[in-house]
Formats: C-alpha cells, sequence, structure tokens
C-alpha cells in the first residue's frame, strides 16, 4: 500500500525560521514519506494517507509511529474542553471522513476504522537516540508560544545524558547562537566546517606550547560542536552526510590533541618522561572503552550503557571523553603544569576504561539472571511526573510539556 501525506492548513508563525507546513514537509520527508498531495489532488484508491494539521507542532516520534500505523488518529486536549483531531492515518476511503475531522467539521468517532489516540497513547516517552525521557508532544503554534515552542524544540534536540560541560554550561549560549545562525540561513555543515578549522588551530597550538590560546580554540570548537547538532535538529535539515561529516571530527580530534599536547609540553618544559606510555594509555583506555560500550549494545542490550541504571547516566557526565578531559587540561595548565594534565588525563581515562569494564560484566551478569536489561530511563518514563530527584536532570518537565499542549 503506497502511503501519501496531506497536510491541512499552515500556522504563518515561525518556529526557528520554519512556518508549520514547511517543517512538517521536512518531518515526513525524514520519516521515509516523500509524496505529499496538495488541495484537490486525490490519493490512488490502494493507497493510505497521512493527514496532519500544519497549524501544529509534531513531535518526531509521534509523525514516525502514526506513519506505521494505519487506522490511527491523533486527538489532543479534551480536559475540559473538547478534543481536537490533529492528525489520521487512513485509508484513502476514509479521507474525506478524517479531512473533515481535522477542519473541526466532524467529531474524529466519524472516522471509519480507526482507534483515537493521544501522543502520550501512541508513542513512549523514552527517547533512545537522545537518551532521555520525555512526553511526546502535540502543541499548537501560535504567535504568543513562540519562545516556549523554540524552547521547546531546542531542549528537545539535546541528549538528555552526556557530559557535564554539554549539559549544564551549553545550553543557554548554544540556544542563543542557534537562533543566530538559523536567523542568517546558515547550515549545520557550514558551523562542524568552522569546527573542523578550529580544531586544528588548537591542535597547532598545543604543538607548538601556546596552551591558553590553545584551549580557548579547543572550547570554543567544542561549543561549535553542540550547535550545529541543535541546528540541524530544530530546522529538521540533519542529514546522514552532515552526521558523518560531524562524526568523523569527532572520533579523531581527541587524540590528536592530546599527542600535540605531550608534544608542546615536552618541547616547552621537558617535564613529561614515558610519552608514549603516556599516550599509549589515553588511547587505549579510550578503546576499551569503547568496546565496552559496544558489547554492551551489541550483545546485551538494545540500548546504550549510559542509559542502563542512574549510576550509569551520572558516570557519563564525568567519563573521560573530551569535555571532562579538556576540564582537566585547562586547570593544570592554568596552575603551570600542563605535562601533569597529560599525566592526569591518561589515569582518568584509564580508570574510566576500568569502570565501564566491570559495569559490562555486571551487566552481563542480570542478562543471564534475568534474561534481559531495560533502561532505567524507560522504566520512569511513563510517570515521569513522579520521577525521583535523582532522576530531575534526566528527564523533562511534565507541567512544562503540557502547557505546550493546551
Amino acid at each position: 500500500m503506497t502511503l501519501v501525506a496531506r497536510i491541512v492548513g499552515n500556522s504563518p508563525v515561525l518556529l526557528w525560521g520554519l512556518d508549520g507546513a514547511t517543517r512538517l514537509r521536512r518531518q515526513l520527508r525524514a520519516a521515509g514519506v516523500t509524496s505529499v498531495i496538495r488541495d484537490a489532488q486525490q490519493p490512488a484508491p490502494d493507497s493510505s494517507v497521512l493527514l496532519l494539521r500544519g497549524d501544529h507542532l509534531f513531535d518526531d516520534r509521534t509523525l514516525r509511529d502514526l506513519v506505521a500505523k494505519v487506522g490511527t488518529a491523533i486527538v489532543v486536549g479534551g480536559a475540559g474542553g473538547s478534543a481536537t483531531t490533529v492528525a489520521a492515518h487512513v485509508e484513502a476511503g476514509a479521507e474525506s471522513l478524517a479531512l473533515a475531522a481535522l477542519e473541526g467539521k466532524a467529531a474524529p468517532e466519524t472516522i471509519p476504522a480507526v482507534t483515537l489516540q493521544t501522543p502520550a497513547s501512541l508513542s513512549s516517552a523514552y527517547v533512545g537516540q537522545l537518551l532521555k525521557s520525555a512526553p511526546p508532544v502535540v502543541a499548537p503554534i501560535r504567535a504568543d508560544r513562540v519562545a516556549a515552542l523554540e524552547r521547546h524544540l531546542f531542549d528537545g534536540s539535546y541528549k538528555g545524558v552526556t557530559d557535564l560541560v554539554t549539559k549544564w554550561v551549553w545550553p543557554l549560549p548554544a540556544r542563543a547562537a542557534t537562533r543566530l545562525c538559523a536567523r542568517l540561513g546558515i547550515s549545520p555543515n557550514a558551523v562542524t566546517a568552522m569546527s573542523y578549522v578550529l580544531a586544528l588551530g588548537a591542535l597547532i597550538l598545543f604543538a607548538r606550547g601556546h596552551f591558553a590560546l590553545g584551549l580557548l580554540l579547543g572550547w570554543v570548537m567544542t561549543f561549535l560542536d553542540t550547535v550545529d547538532g541543535k541546528l540541524a535538529r530544530v530546522t529538521v535539515t540533519s542529514t546522514q552526510a552532515g552526521h558523518l561529516f560531524d562524526h568523523i571530527l569527532d572520533l579523531f580530534h581527541p587524540p590528536l590533541w592530546y599527542l600535540a599536547w605531550g608534544y608542546g609540553a615536552v618541547s616547552a618544559t621537558g617535564e613529561i618522561q614515558a610519552l608514549g606510555q603516556i599516550f599509549a594509555a589515553i588511547v587505549g583506555g579510550y578503546v576499551v572503552g569503547r568496546i565496552a560500550e559496544g558489547v554492551f549494545g551489541w550483545m546485551l542490550a538494545e540500548f546504550p550503557m549510559f542509559s542502563w541504571r542512574p549510576l550509569d547516566s551520572y558516570f557519563r557526565l564525568i567519563v573521560a571523553r573530551r569535555n571532562p578531559n579538556l576540564l582537566l587540561l585547562s586547570g593544570f595548565a592554568l596552575a603551570g603544569l600542563p605535562g601533569q594534565g597529560l599525566v592526569a588525563v591518561a589515569a582518568w581515562t584509564v580508570l574510566s576504561s576500568v569502570v565501564l569494564m566491570v559495569r559490562l560484566v555486571q551487566a552481563a551478569g542480570v542478562r543471564l539472571r534475568d534474561g534481559q536489561l531495560r533502561s532505567w530511563l524507560q522504566e520512569i518514563g511513563a510517570d515521569a511526573a513522579h520521577a525521583p530527584r535523582y532522576a530531575r536532570p534526566f528527564v523533562s518537565d511534565p507541567a512544562a510539556v503540557s502547557s505546550l499542549m493546551q
């Protein structure tokens, strides 16, 4: 059965530079729906039709789940007021009744052979790709809510489980930078390209012993590494090529930085002994840690290691990755001890990898005993409003989400 989409109406209100219908077309394309019919066009009799109100903001999860379920209509509201039909996926013969329901001319119950769902009943609150628990949202696009809706889109593009700098330092300035890029029409790939330039500049400065200036470029580069992904998501311009472009940089620049840092420290002070062993510990420890993560996701569970239990999510805040390691290097450089900073990075990398291997062994034991592993974020996803205090850094505020949908 061929799937086509129809966008019903539009909102001229711009969110991150996109009106409602344009955003939906990009989201549909990302979900694999390339045929969007217009106005008087009629779908083929043997097709199914996905109807969406263009004056509403749809969560990506909701669209993907709706694409997979013919015979489903989504309603919102209803508490203290009438329910609004915002989307439906029906067979072609039922399109006219579904269209009437979306236009407010008929009740959703009149659509034949459909199940009425809310966004929360259709889609899980757990977002595996972003390692977070956040209720799915379908919200009306209104001029008086632009700031709240844009913030929701930006916050929704953020990983829930990440390092402490990305999680708590970058969000506010990154949102401002993302807004500026969207307003100026700067593409995510252009931001990534600038990151390449800064990463190379930092490497050269580290190798020459100019640690302070190199760290400045390095921190700006890590900031832009946050901005490019958020810009791609809020403007719905993510591509496989862009993801690969960004991933290659993330994979290769940290070890090259450490090597350049060590060379610069030796050249400037001669204080590092056994530089080769230190660098081997950093790279070897990093590889072992990545292997532990890979084995966990490949053999033990369908989710990343860092979303298994709360301990793992909190450990991700400080695990030996680029940003926590840059904090170590920055602190030691400020103290005038760049060589010892690299030693600290090596020690923390090895210790982090030991912790990850221990968690892998423990996870294997649980899998053998219980038959499966389950992410703690999945466990609290349906009851995020009553999540314990320790979980709050990794779940969305349900009250804020609910207010958007009114």
